[in-house]
């Protein structure tokens, strides 16, 4: 099968790479060509638009920024669904409203292709040792031919949520919401461990090796006391715009979510300083700096 992959930020170039490193021929595209030109090197074939890459694949993939990034690339005469080959397979790993999933998964059945959800977790240096997790929804008979090109992708799990489409987005979605909440809570204990005169360090080094010893709070945790917001894994403004997805989608589930109220004022606070492009974690600086 021939492979196309749109999107090569931060988190779609290692897995691009992974790709090649498996022996997949691959026909890249992204807004900013300079950024695919590394891959050259790799094996890759630069196409000069979207519906030049989608024409000749049989599989694309797709990471970029936001919904209406998403939109631009799938849908009308130029897009990926319009011009992918007949029964060929858009995997796309945004994170995203799942309104927009059901929304473009319509639009592919139009022209008898298909579209999977499946949104991805774990930051570049998860990719690049092949730890990452995706999160996937969809026909199941679709979903069994993407797997091993999920693997090869660097996926360490890949978890099913159904034949919904949209459902894998809902799962991502309060998936991210935890994230941010709990580097929030740890910023806030650090905050608190410090101003108190006990060391946050040696704090910290007790409760992921005892009560809290997920990735999320190792990996997390040290960035924070380290103070390590640049360069930027996952940018304080795509936080913010998951946060604005999380409370959009809360909205259509009715259900309330004061704690993601909170990230969002917190969150902006850092963008109106200037923080946007640093790392996520740095929502820390607006306990000390924007209150």
């Amino acid at each position: 099968m021939k492979i196309g992959f749109i999107g090569l930020g931060n988190l779609g170039s290692p897995i691009a790479e992974n790709l090649l490193q498996k022996g997949h021929a691959l026909i890249v595209y992204n807004r900013t060509a300079s950024k695919a030109l590394h891959l050259t090197e790799k094996g890759a074939t630069i196409a000069r638009s979207v519906k030049e890459l989608a024409s000749a694949c049989d599989i694309v993939f797709s990471i970029v920024a936001d919904d209406a990034a998403l939109n631009h690339i799938t849908l009308g005469d130029n897009g990926v669904a319009a011009n992918l080959k007949a029964g060929g397979i858009h995997i796309s790993m945004s994170t995203i409203l799942p309104a927009t999933t059901t929304h473009l998964y319509n639009a592919h059945q139009q022209y008898t292709n298909h579209y999977i959800a499946a949104p991805v977790m774990g930051r570049p240096e998860a990719a690049r040792l092949r730890k990452l997790n995706f999160l996937v929804s969809g026909e199941a008979s679709i979903i069994a031919i993407i797997k091993p090109f999920l693997t090869d992708g660097g996926a360490a799990g890949i978890w099913e949520f159904g034949s919904e489409v949209n459902a894998a987005n809902v799962a991502k979605l309060c998936s991210n919401f935890l994230i941010i909440s709990a580097i929030e809570a740890v910023a806030e204990g650090i905050n608190l461990a410090n101003k108190s005169g006990i060391d946050a360090t040696k704090w910290m080094n007790m409760l992921t090796q005892t009560l809290f010893t997920s990735p999320i709070y190792v990996n997390y945790g040290n960035i924070l006391l380290k103070e390590a917001y640049q360069p930027a894994g996952f940018a304080l403004r795509l936080g913010l715009k998951d946060v604005n997805l999380v409370l959009e989608q809360s909205k259509e589930a009715n259900v309330p979510m004061p704690t993601g109220e909170l990230l969002k004022k917190q969150l902006a606070a850092c963008i109106e300083n200037g923080l946007g492009d640093h790392d996520w974690t740095a929502i820390a600086l607006a306990l000390k700096n924007f209150n």
